[in-house]
């Protein structure tokens, strides 16, 4: 899970999960009726903002908004830079 970046302030780099290919029932979904899922492992956390501490942590599995963050790409790897208000929930 190291990630070789580093969010300022209030940010949070966010690694997706991939997406669901089967339902609870065992029916194989194909990949085009795909969805985005909107939960992720948090892969880096940045320090905060001066009257604001980070509620997650690096390793913690988040849900979060369906268009929220920023993707991007680094080491062939998909992530996202989010804001900490952006992430809806810890699971």
């Amino acid at each position: 899970m190291g990630v070789n970046i580093k969010p300022l302030s209030d940010r949070v780099v966010v690694e997706p999960l991939p997406a669901e290919t089967q339902t609870a029932s065992g029916l194989y979904i194909p990949d085009s009726a795909q969805e985005k899922q909107q939960k992720g492992k948090v892969a880096a956390v940045g320090s905060g903002k001066k009257d604001h501490e980070m509620t997650v942590k690096v390793g913690d599995t988040v849900l979060y908004g369906k268009y929220s963050g920023t993707e991007l790409k680094l080491d062939g790897q998909d992530y996202l830079i989010m804001r900490e208000d952006d992430i809806l929930a810890i699971v």
